[in-house]
């Protein structure tokens, strides 16, 4: 894993000259271009989206801890899309894909909490607060 770590930028350095080898170099720029601000754009949307949530949070609203994860991951996606290379865009594109993601977390590590998530549909956030009876104990007494 190190040595991957180690190797990482000069393979996307690598996988770009092969990019501009077989198309050109302006299309290389441009692609580069592209993924900047492509990341750029989804880290503003998921910073707005997070203190959305967390206003909500304030509010009272209960929160899941699956919204938080995904906003981290499409957080992380868009880092991975601002680092120039195509490794990195390979990477974050799984992230950004939802249930490829749980799947490749769920196949990396085992859990099969993470998938078994993938298929729930998502709860209702709201609270009903209220007083209850038990009917049963009424009739015993």
């Amino acid at each position: 894993m190190r040595i991957f770590l180690l190797m990482l930028p000069w393979l996307e350095l690598f996988t770009l000259i092969q990019l501009g080898i077989h198309t050109s170099a302006l299309t290389a720029m441009l692609y580069v271009l592209v993924t900047l601000i492509l990341g750029i754009m989804i880290l503003q949307r998921q910073g707005r989206g997070m203190f959305e949530r967390l206003r909500q949070a304030q509010e009272g609203r209960v929160i899941g801890p699956e919204l938080f994860l995904d906003d981290m991951a499409m957080g992380f996606a868009g880092l991975l899309l601002l680092i120039p290379g195509m490794i990195s865009d390979f990477v974050a594109l799984i992230v950004v894909i939802g249930p490829l993601r749980r799947r490749v977390v769920a196949a990396l590590w085992g859990s099969s909490e993470v998938a078994a998530r993938t298929d729930q549909t998502p709860r209702n956030p709201e609270i009903i607060e209220g007083d209850f009876r038990r009917l049963d104990d009424d009739q015993s007494q």
